[in-house]
């Protein structure tokens, strides 16, 4: 594989199917450093199984993936995952620096040292949550929570962020306040970013990754128009199908 230095995660050719059901077929991917990107598809059209195997948890049936020049297994240290909202128990009898320490959890040790607690006092003042370190998570609200969970995908201090429905079942404002600290994280890490809303979040990414089995990546422009505005209440960008990326990826202005 043809691994260069600008390329974060390679997908080469990655086909994939769950129980002989094909669920991604033939992707190829490339996403560059400090991309920023939306992940979009149908129900069942692949976007968490691509997320699983960037982070290998799931291993492909044909074709190579690379994360920094390495298997997704020896470079899952430097990946940050929030999972789907639905998946976790909300009510779990935690405080707020517990669940942040979570993300600093290896499969060898339940200590945590001094560093390990630093770093989550760091990630949850990067999510503007520090005043709630001894707070019960189960007493926080909704969009509260998506900013811990936020903080304990960054505890480990990822160069890779990937974020399952992050704002699923939290108001406007909250999904506005949430990609607000995502776009600053964005200075210094790669970010993707499953979502439904794409007439929400093309107006913070860079590109979005059309998921259905197959996967095609484009860029974002800006279009305004009254039907758009009387549908999304502002103007926003949409994807252009009428340009494919090549090989060697495309540049922002």
């Amino acid at each position: 594989m043809d691994v260069k230095s600008n390329h974060d995660i390679i997908l080469k050719n990655v086909s994939f199917a769950y129980k002989q059901a094909p669920i991604l077929e033939d992707v190829t991917l490339l996403i560059h450093n400090c991309e920023f990107a939306s992940i979009v598809g149908p129900n069942g059209g692949g976007k968490t199984t691509l997320l699983k195997l960037i982070l290998g948890l799931l291993k492909p049936d044909k074709g190579k993936i690379s994360i920094f020049g390495k298997p997704p297994e020896e470079a899952r240290r430097q990946i940050g995952y929030m999972p789907q909202y639905a998946h976790l128990d909300m009510d779990f009898p935690a405080t707020v620096m517990d669940v942040v320490l979570m993300g600093r959890l290896t499969g060898t040790s339940l200590w945590f040292s001094k560093k390990d607690r630093a770093e989550a006092l760091t990630a949850i003042d990067e999510v503007g949550m520090s005043r709630y370190e001894k707070t019960g998570f189960n007493k926080l609200s909704g969009g509260q929570k998506q900013r811990i969970l936020i903080a304990r995908a960054l505890c480990s201090r990822p160069d890779i962020l990937l974020l399952d429905e992050p704002t699923a079942n939290v108001d406007h404002e909250t999904e506005v306040n949430l990609f607000s600290i995502l776009r600053t994280l964005n200075d210094k890490m790669t970010i993707l970013v499953v979502s439904h809303d794409i007439g929400f979040v093309s107006k913070y990414v860079k590109s979005v990754i059309c998921v259905n089995k197959k996967v095609v990546i484009h860029p974002t422009t800006l279009m305004n128009g009254m039907l758009i505005k009387d549908i999304y209440h502002g103007d926003l960008k949409m994807v252009r199908h009428d340009h494919r990326c090549s090989e060697e990826g495309h540049c922002h202005d």
